[in-house]
């Protein structure tokens, strides 16, 4: 027996995940280390002698060798490791759900630049985030002991991931019986679809489907975009609302007369989406129409927005029956709240989309989000872009971000909803999950520190220009008595 113990870069103890710049501020000693850490962590909360941790490893040029200590890691700290190898982060997560294991962690860099690498970690079939990576990085400086050796498999279940997926095609698995009228939502599409991969470990996971549940004529509807994988991403950044990537999106759409353009990040885990007007259909909008026909299998449900989403969404939903809430912007906080709630349905702004219902586990993958969407068009008979032109106009202003010190945003913030809460208007109610928001009859705005950056970010809304420039007015009025207010002996 012996002891280990490392010190990390405090930079990538990130509040979801952990993620540095390869070469920089991450290495293969920290994946070592991250594998030896969460093995020790796993042994203090599973009440089993053997513990066992899936891992997968996306398509990015240096996941390989970080993959390769992590599992060192892993099994040097005792653990019963099964290698997925190469796959999208929801196949980690749906390996981790139906092979029943402890834990599980994904090496990848997710939409980030191809110099950047990380690990989304899994315990328990929750989010692993937030005060346990903190603590993670103090078990390191700690140290841990060094016993029993665990040790390493090699596992496929790309079949069975595929399996699932193509029974979410036919419709079988829904919280109910869809009967003999359930469509092959991918093969029985007239019109044309473009996929674009972004040369991203999605790739060969959506060309097996389609290979799978469509006929030669019916495949010719489907586009396959950047499908192969690449871990330079030479035809654009792996980011699937970035705009030059829907610009790219546009353009196939454009060449194929497409219906619908989706788009997908570097892992597989965020969605983005082109309607057939080439507008940019981003999360709460998704969610918002997926709603309704989750809803008609669980009325009266609650549908999960982060805290960013639009008024005209959650409306939406509240109009289906649904009960829309309000929670922490980040995929971890959002899947810790849909699983609290027992919520079939959550979507966040950025494209992470979590079904709990029709099979879903609710974890985010973006390949069942899209398939998703093309059952709600099938079965309703209303496109996306129909549900988006009966959605009351709204006007949002511009996300704008403030440049501001880490050590001192989250002061700053508390002394924005003290004042807040002493001059808010009595029509208006308070928000202060994540930040602060104030909604009024006619439009509302946020404001919140970010979790990923130094800065602030603020987001407005109106059901017209003059409410969403009074939204604007009435935030820049608070920062500003929140200013003068820490002045103040």
């Amino acid at each position: 027996m012996g002891e280990f113990s490392h010190s990390f870069d405090a930079t990538i103890l990130r509040a979801y995940d952990i993620r540095g710049v390869v070469g920089a501020s991450l290495s293969v000693a920290d994946a070592y280390a991250i594998g030896v850490c969460f093995a020790h962590h796993l042994h203090g909360h599973v009440n089993t002698p053997e513990i066992k941790v899936a891992v997968g490893r996306d398509g990015r040029l240096s996941s390989p060798e970080l993959a390769d200590g992590l599992i060192r890691g892993l099994v040097d700290g005792g653990a019963q490791v099964l290698d997925l190898g190469q796959v999208p982060t929801p196949l980690v997560y749906f390996a981790d759900r139906t092979l029943d294991t402890d834990g599980a962690i994904q090496v990848t860099g997710s939409h980030n630049p191809p110099d950047h690498n990380g690990f989304k970690l899994v315990a328990d079939h929750a989010p692993f985030f937030g005060e346990a990576i903190t603590k993670l990085g103090q078990l390191a400086d700690k140290g841990v002991p060094l016993g029993k050796k665990g040790s390493h498999q090699h596992i496929d279940i790309a079949d069975q991931y595929y399996a699932s997926l193509w029974a979410y095609v036919r419709g079988d698995k829904n919280g109910g019986k869809r009967g003999d009228n359930s469509k092959n939502i991918l093969g029985a599409s007239k019109n044309s679809i473009v996929w674009d991969c972004g040369n991203g470990v999605v790739g060969p996971t959506l060309e097996a489907l389609l290979t799978g549940v469509a006929s030669q004529q019916q495949h010719n509807n489907h586009h396959v975009m950047c499908a192969e994988v690449d871990g330079t991403f030479p035809n654009h950044h792996p980011d699937p609302t970035d705009p030059k990537t829907l610009e790219m999106l546009r353009e196939g759409m454009a060449k194929h007369n497409a219906s619908l353009g989706i788009g997908f990040d570097g892992d597989g885990d965020r969605i983005g989406l082109v309607d057939s007007k080439g507008r940019h259909v981003v999360g709460d909008v998704i969610t918002a129409y997926l709603a309704q026909g989750v809803l008609s299998h669980h009325p009266g449900a609650p549908i999960i927005f982060d805290v960013k989403s639009s008024l005209a969404c959650m409306e939406a939903v509240a109009r289906t029956g649904g009960k829309p809430q309000l929670w922490k912007t980040g995929r971890s906080h959002m899947q810790s709240r849909l699983m609290e709630v027992g919520a079939p349905l959550a979507g966040e702004m950025s494209g992470h989309i979590f079904i709990a219902s029709a099979g879903g586990y609710g974890y985010d993958d973006a390949l069942l989000a899209a398939l998703a969407i093309l059952r709600q068009q099938a079965e309703s008979g209303v496109s996306i872009s129909d549900f988006i032109d009966g959605l009351p106009s709204m006007v949002t202003l511009p996300e704008t971000r403030h440049a501001w010190e880490d050590k001192d945003k989250f002061a700053f913030m508390d002394a924005v909803l003290e004042t807040t809460r002493t001059h808010l208007p009595d029509a208006a109610s308070l928000i202060d999950i994540d930040g602060v928001r104030v909604n009024h009859p006619d439009g509302w705005w946020l404001l919140r520190a970010s979790n990923t950056g130094a800065e602030l970010v603020s987001r407005c809304e109106g059901r017209n220009q003059e409410a969403a420039d009074r939204m604007h007015t009435e935030l820049q009025r608070y920062m500003q008595l929140a200013g003068e207010a820490r002045k103040k002996p």
